[in-house]
């Protein structure tokens, strides 16, 4: 049958080969592209997304799917942080596997009986300042991408803090990083994880700080500095945060919702007292309940 004049040439050919109008229609928006990996201005052909785009979205999603199940090459990591002069030790949670991680979350946020035997017995003599947790967490691609380098720029700008060991623990969640403190004794935790891939970026990396670690502490005791990795914030951009969040922490005896990452404020708040989250909270007793309004 022929094709009526006024409807684009589609179907198979003479030779029985298929055949379609170029119809593609490039987005206005299409400049916008350079300054965000958000899918947006992707064109059409027709009623429907280009096919470029359409595998694009597929690839993505791959890597998302695959950073998830991906395992931490530990043996890779702790060679690396040795070479940078790291005391490294190892720990895990309780959840036995990766299946079972990822079902039962609440078996990712404790340690397991031998890593916690493992650690009191390697904690140091003397309490440290400060103790990294390396966890998988939800992207290992992003723990072995950037922990180490990560790791580097922030104990370089931490010249006056006593580190303990560098703790990589497997089939971690966040709140992991709190027992591995309280074991070791440190004044503070900082936990290094792989955050949940997205359909922009399968390698982000996220550091959670808490002050005081122990058992039990909420995500309103905590600060999150999220997304490193060179596309979004920089190794030492992400480095700068940690340390003036910890000078603020040090200030304020604590972390979380009173401490605000505001680079003027914890650089120029007299000691013992910081800015908090819309109000002011003293160091020398407990944290207050900031203003709100």
């Amino acid at each position: 049958m022929m094709t009526p004049p006024d409807e684009p040439a589609s179907g198979l050919g003479a030779a029985g080969t298929l055949r379609a109008e170029q119809s593609f229609e490039p987005d206005s928006w299409t400049a916008l592209r350079a300054f965000t990996p958000a899918r947006i201005a992707l064109g059409r052909t027709g009623a429907s997304q280009p096919t470029s785009a359409q595998l694009a979205f597929g690839l993505a999603h791959a890597k998302a799917r695959d950073a998830v199940h991906a395992a931490l090459g530990v043996d890779a990591l702790e060679a690396s942080l040795r070479a940078d002069g790291v005391e490294v030790l190892r720990a895990r949670s309780r959840a036995a596997d990766r299946p079972t991680y990822l079902r039962r979350p609440d078996l990712g946020r404790r340690l397991d009986d031998e890593s916690v035997s493992r650690l009191r017995a390697a904690a140091p003599a003397v309490p440290p300042d400060l103790a990294f947790v390396v966890a998988d967490g939800l992207s290992a691609v992003a723990v072995a991408r950037h922990a180490a380098p990560l790791l580097r720029a922030a104990r370089a700008r931490l010249p006056g803090w006593r580190i303990g060991p560098v703790t990589i623990a497997l089939q971690a969640r966040v709140a992991l990083g709190d027992e591995v403190g309280e074991a070791l004794g440190a004044r503070a935790v900082a936990l290094l994880v792989g955050e949940r891939p997205g359909l922009s970026s399968h390698d982000s990396l996220g550091i959670y700080l808490t002050w005081a670690p122990r058992v039990g502490r909420s995500d309103a005791e905590r600060n999150c500095i999220s997304n490193v990795r060179p596309e979004g914030l920089s190794y030492d951009e992400a480095a700068a945060t940690l340390a003036r969040l910890l000078e603020g922490a040090r200030a304020l005896g604590a972390t979380g919702v009173g401490l605000k990452d505001d680079a003027e404020a914890l650089s120029a708040a007299p000691a013992g007292r910081i800015a908090g989250t819309g109000g002011e909270v003293d160091a020398d007793g407990p944290p207050g309940t900031p203003e709100r309004g």
